[in-house]
């Protein structure tokens, strides 16, 4: 690991060396600091993790039963619509929520208490969303194990199944669902331990280095036919595909692809990322990749290259950690 970030550090010109010798000073001292943990207790939600508009219904009905909380309750309605209130699947779910008919005729609730029950609405539906999961949770409260893993397997296979196997059912579909949504909900949560550095985060930052110089891309990949030029999320995409994570294409869907470190624990490797709505992960519209001393490596815009630049600035909203399980938790189309 330490050779790898001297390789990287070898490469840069002398105007910016002093930037990659702090990367090798930061993530050793962060081989120290390593070891806790996201999990355990109650969760509140990162900054901005949720937009503003829902922010008061999610920490309210985030906290309806001990099964839930706000950032997987947060985890719930990204997974199922990405926030999108009027989102409609194939399958006829509605809402921010995704409720079949049926399944809101049943559990819908008047959340705002408007006289009505609408599944568009977001006053309606994320409560209705929360009733349920706690309707769940009571299904199966004396199924053995833990009780927010067998109401999320009651969600995906039903309070029958998880009643029948004493636990979370051995379902592979079942069984990865509930791991998604615990791990995603790592990413809404406000870390309450300082997070582990990246195993990958050194590759990452190589992979960026090299690309410095290159000409920006709106829309950029860095495919031979786009001539090898990147955007801001594509670099950053294509950096973490290079140490075998695989991130979504857009800035404000890799901000979920991990837990949210404060801007004094800032790791090298972790994304960093700027929007002019510091209330709303979603967003979002600019990300690079952290090497350290308050500097990342990003593609700016047309008309740039990929550079180094400062990230204190006032558009700065935040930091993600990125981890394998974090990134494979995302939904594949949000």
């Amino acid at each position: 690991m330490r050779k790898a970030w001297i390789v990287a550090g070898a490469a840069v010109g002398s105007g910016l060396a002093f930037v990659m010798l702090l990367v090798v000073g930061v993530y050793l001292v962060a081989g120290n600091l390593s070891g806790g943990g996201t999990g355990g207790g109650s969760k509140t939600l990162a900054k901005g993790a949720v937009p503003a508009a829902y922010q008061p219904l999610v920490l309210k009905w985030g906290n309806l039963c001990p099964a839930i909380n706000p950032a997987l309750l947060a985890a719930q309605l990204y997974q199922e619509s990405g926030f999108n209130p009027r989102a409609q699947s194939a399958a006829a779910a509605q809402g921010i929520a995704q409720f079949i008919p049926g399944t809101w005729a049943t559990h819908g609730i008047d959340g705002d208490g408007d006289g009505d029950r609408d599944v568009w609405d977001p006053n309606d539906a994320i409560p209705s969303a929360a009733s349920y999961d706690c309707s769940l949770a009571k299904y199966v409260k004396d199924v053995p194990g833990n009780p927010t893993e067998n109401m999320l397997a009651s969600y995906n296979a039903g309070a029958y199944a998880v009643i029948k196997y004493g636990g979370v059912p051995p379902y592979e579909e079942t069984r990865n669902y509930v791991k998604r949504i615990t791990t995603l909900a790592e990413s809404f949560a406000a870390p309450t331990t300082r997070v582990d550095p990246s195993k990958q985060a050194a590759g990452a930052i190589a992979y960026a280095q090299d690309k410095l110089g290159t000409p920006y891309l709106w829309g950029g990949n860095g495919t031979a036919d786009q001539g090898g030029r990147f955007d801001c999320s594509g670099l950053t995409k294509a950096a973490y595909e290079s140490v075998g994570i695989k991130l979504p294409r857009v800035a404000n869907d890799q901000y979920n692809a991990g837990p949210h470190p404060g801007r004094d624990e800032l790791l090298p490797g972790d994304l960093v990322f700027f929007s002019d709505d510091l209330t709303n992960s979603r967003a979002i519209r600019h990300v690079g990749i952290y090497v350290g001393g308050g500097y990342m490596i990003n593609a700016p815009y047309t008309g740039a290259v990929i550079r180094f630049d400062p990230i204190d600035t006032p558009d700065y909203f935040g930091a993600t950690r990125v981890t394998e399980d974090g990134a494979k938790a995302l939904p594949s189309a949000v």
